[in-house]
């Protein structure tokens, strides 16, 4: 058994014996959790997701990093999508879309439950960089938000002295008409799962997915089969294989996220999966007095 598989069981231990409470609670937004940001590097400066009829478009944008604009990429992987969940998560815990963002990028990645190593350091830089640059639209039945999840962002100059730690800006602002969507449609997480998850993005997509869509089956079980599926999870996987890859990446990230939200009612049947009504990670009775609108 991996290390990483070691700690993936330990962490189910402490969810199925100990209920969230306080910073194990956390919040991302409703159709992120449906249709979320590109998983591989992006070619280009603009990428689309559809599923169903929710959908998001991300386009790249521009930073001041010290000396003029820059052109920055599209967010993807696993980090972007840890910082969106930190973010939004302080945003509807404490009611403010001012988030303090701590006084150095190792407390930062403390946060989200990750170390300091000069890879995580520089990954975190470049995505953080291209979280705060991108605009973002999001779409389902009709209505659409256009903006930016990100108002303000001092960004983070790099230090030409590689011994020297450099410093994180001291706040960082969310843009209004994204924080108002939040407000309204946050949807909880367990934090202990997505540090558990952090080492695969489509594992935390699948997690997200999960946790927004077992509760609102309405009492009947719902089977996706596997074409439907690889619209909403397999865009990166192309060529005369890309079935079969997807399905094998996405069974493996299944089982991941099972083992960590153990109230999940899903079965792999014939033809693709089964969900059942279930329970959200994060029992509405723990949220704190306020947390969501």
């Amino acid at each position: 058994m991996s290390d990483a598989d070691s700690a993936l069981i330990e962490r189910s231990i402490e969810i199925a014996s100990i209920p969230p409470a306080g910073d194990d609670m956390a919040f991302t937004h409703a159709i992120l959790c449906q249709v979320g940001l590109p998983r591989a590097k992006v070619q280009g400066h603009e990428f689309m997701r559809r599923s169903g009829a929710a959908w998001v478009s991300v386009q790249a944008g521009w930073l001041d990093e010290g000396r003029g604009p820059v052109q920055q990429l599209v967010p993807y992987g696993a980090m972007p999508r840890l910082a969106l969940a930190w973010i939004s998560t302080y945003a509807v815990r404490h009611g403010t879309r001012e988030i303090p963002i701590g006084d150095s990028a190792s407390a930062f990645l403390r946060s989200m439950g990750t170390d300091m190593g000069g890879r995580r350091y520089r990954t975190l830089r470049a995505q953080m960089h291209a979280l705060a640059a991108c605009r973002l639209q999001l779409g389902f039945k009709g209505r659409t938000f256009n903006g930016q999840p990100v108002e303000q962002f001092d960004a983070w100059i790099a230090d030409r002295d590689s011994t020297q730690r450099s410093l994180w800006p001291g706040l960082m602002v969310l843009s209004e008409p994204y924080y108002r969507e939040l407000r309204e449609s946050a949807v909880p997480l367990d934090n202990r799962a997505l540090q558990a998850l952090r080492g695969s993005a489509l594992a935390l997509d699948v997690y997200a997915w999960l946790a927004h869509r077992l509760h609102r089956l309405g009492g009947h079980r719902a089977l996706l089969h596997w074409k439907p599926l690889r619209e909403q999870f397999a865009q990166e996987y192309t060529g005369k294989t890309a079935a079969t890859d997807f399905k094998k990446s996405f069974l493996a990230a299944l089982q991941k996220v099972l083992v960590v939200y153990p109230q999940a009612d899903v079965r792999i049947v014939r033809g693709g999966v089964q969900l059942a009504p279930s329970p959200t990670p994060v029992s509405r009775r723990c949220f704190p007095v306020g947390s969501v609108g």
